[in-house]
Parts: structure tokens; C-alpha cells; sequence
């Protein structure tokens, strides 16, 4: 790394015609006596890991920059994972008015520093990138659980008088930034019975917020039970260094038993009993089987005995069947199965 040079407040020296700088001037925008909050080091934004902010240094102020022909500096800190590694600095949107004598090339800076905001202490670690489209500035080697600053500052190049003084987004990622499944993680997805449940187990937040609450024993904790009645995904947020970041947990609910719909107890040998698969394993299962006026017309402990439908007539059945198992009875899948003779 090479210590960064910052030089103090440039001084234009206008032309001696008063009219050629009075036209200098007006191509000066007018909300430059209106600067950014950021415009200085001690009033760096913080930027969240892969969310990105708006920025404009329409009005900032014009020290120079950290890289040579650059000034309308705005600065920024983020702060890396517990991890550290590579990352990105991406401009996107960049929006710069057609301003004869401005040029339209924003440049970014990735500094290292201690935080006292002397400009002496800074150093350089990844950028004096510049474009005049939407660009990206890698960064290698970030160190874990560290701030950095990074300085977006117009480009006054090819000629121009005026430094670039555009709108843009600027967005920090990658492996040693990113927050969510590194620092932050909702748990890995699981998938449950039908009326079995589930501990969700959220790690790395101060405060945790999960939606939806449907099937949730409570959504203001790390690791809330879960016991959905479909599939369902939940989205938990909490806040990190002042950054709110979501993740989400799949739970998925299955089925363990599929009983078929119909079956045709005529004799012939094909479908004559009502066959119902993921019982076999499971021989507490109970099963009961009730005609339309809810008169049990079959009960079983298990199913080796299946129900053949002796004696009843073409007619639409319900069943439920409890899987149960050691610890207890479980709640009941239901639904029909009709008899076609």
C-alpha cells in the first residue's frame, strides 16, 4: 500500500475578463453552497453490506481527492465480516449533467486508516478507478471485522474546468463484506411431517424479527418453534453494526402417508383394497375410516388388515389416520376415498 496524498482547498485563478468568469461561474451548479453531509471524513456515511445508497457530490466540497485530478470528495466507511477476504465497490446509476467545462468521470478510493481522520494516516488500498458508466472497483486482502472508508470524487479530465458532480449508487459486497450466511444466518432449511414441528435457530443478530408468524411459538426470539401446516418460508431480520439484514429458512412440510382416492372392490384382483403407502413402518398408525353420517365403518392399530369396503356401497368415504409413535399420538391426516363398484 502507498500512503495516500490529500492537499489542501484548490484555488481557481479566474481569467482577468470579468465576463469570461462570470460564464465560469454559472457552470458551477448552484446547490454547490449546499453540501453533502458526507463531504468530509468525520462525517463519513456508513454503508450496509450489498444494500445500495444513493449519493450525489453535486456541491461537495473541493478538496482534492486520494487520486490525482479528482475533488467533490464524498466519503464513506463500511466495515468488513468476521471473515475478511476480497470485496466489490460497485457505482450503478451514475447520472451526471451535461455541463460544458464539467466532465462527467467519477473515481473511487478504498482507504485504510485508524480512525482518527487525519489525512496523513490513510492509505490506499484498492482503487483511483474512474469511468463514466457503471463500474466496479475490486478490493483483495480486507482484513476481518475492520472499518475502511472509501471516497467517491469527481473527475476533472480531457480539458475540463469543473469536476465531475454526479448522482450515482454505490453498493460494497463480496466474500470478506458480506453480512447474511457469513456473520448473520436464519439455519439451515428442514422438512418436517405434516403436524410434526420444528426449532428454527437464528444466529448472529441483537434483536430478531420473523415473519410470518403463522405456526411460530413466538417471533421476537433467536429460535422459535415452528409448526407450519404448509410449506413455508420464514424471513427473519435483525440489526448489525447499525445495518438491518434479512435471511430466510425453508421449512418444508411432507406428507408421510398417501392414501389413494378410490379403489373398486369388485374381485378382480386389481385395486380391491385401499392402498395406503408409509404405513408399513409404522405399526402404532391408527386408522379410521367414517361414512357420510360419521359412522365408523373401519378401524385399525396399524394396517395389516386393509380396508376392502365389505359390505358398503358406491359412496364417498373419510378417513383419518394418527401416525403416533412412541412419545404419543400425532395430529391426524384426513381426507376422502370413494368406493366405486
Amino acid at each position: 500500500m502507498r500512503a495516500a496524498t490529500f492537499g489542501t482547498t484548490r484555488k481557481v485563478s479566474m481569467p482577468h475578463s470579468p465576463f469570461i468568469a462570470l460564464a465560469l461561474l454559472l457552470l458551477v451548479p448552484a446547490v454547490l453552497c449546499a453540501q453533502p453531509v458526507n463531504s468530509d471524513c468525520a462525517n463519513a456515511s456508513a454503508l450496509c453490506a450489498g444494500q445500495p445508497m444513493a449519493g450525489n457530490n453535486t456541491g461537495a466540497s473541493t478538496d482534492p481527492g486520494a487520486c490525482p485530478g479528482t475533488g467533490h470528495v464524498l466519503w464513506y466507511t463500511f466495515t468488513t465480516n468476521s471473515v475478511g477476504g476480497d470485496g466489490t465497490v460497485t457505482i450503478a446509476g451514475l447520472n451526471c449533467p451535461a455541463i460544458a467545462g464539467m466532465d462527467n468521470e467519477l473515481n473511487v478510493a478504498v482507504l485504510s486508516g485508524d480512525g482518527s481522520c487525519s489525512l496523513a494516516q490513510f492509505s490506499i488500498v484498492s482503487g483511483c478507478v474512474r469511468d463514466s458508466v457503471d463500474f466496479a472497483v475490486p478490493v483483495s486482502g480486507l482484513q476481518p471485522a475492520t472499518i475502511y472508508w472509501l471516497l467517491v470524487a469527481g473527475v476533472a479530465n480531457n480539458g475540463a474546468l469543473i469536476d465531475a458532480q454526479c448522482g450515482f449508487n454505490v453498493t460494497v459486497s463480496g466474500p470478506g463484506i458480506d453480512v447474511v450466511n457469513v456473520d448473520f444466518d436464519a439455519g439451515a432449511d428442514v422438512t418436517i411431517p405434516l403436524g410434526g414441528s420444528t426449532q428454527l435457530n437464528a444466529v448472529g443478530g441483537t434483536t430478531y424479527f420473523w415473519t410470518p408468524t403463522s405456526g411460530l411459538s413466538g417471533n421476537t426470539v433467536p429460535d422459535p418453534v415452528a409448526r407450519p401446516n404448509e410449506s413455508t418460508t420464514y424471513t427473519v431480520e435483525t440489526t448489525v453494526d447499525g445495518c438491518t439484514f434479512t435471511d430466510f429458512v425453508n421449512v418444508t412440510v411432507e406428507r408421510l402417508v398417501n392414501p389413494a382416492n378410490t379403489f373398486t372392490p369388485n374381485g378382480d384382483g386389481i385395486n380391491d383394497t385401499w392402498l395406503v403407502t408409509g404405513l408399513l413402518e409404522r405399526p402404532q398408525a391408527e386408522v379410521s375410516v367414517y361414512d357420510r353420517w360419521g359412522q365408523r365403518v373401519y378401524h385399525s392399530i396399524g394396517y395389516k388388515e386393509p380396508f376392502d369396503g365389505a359390505g358398503l356401497p358406491t359412496a364417498t368415504y373419510y378417513w383419518y389416520i394418527s401416525l403416533n409413535d412412541v412419545s404419543g399420538k400425532s395430529d391426524p391426516y384426513t381426507g376422502y376415498v370413494t368406493i366405486v363398484r
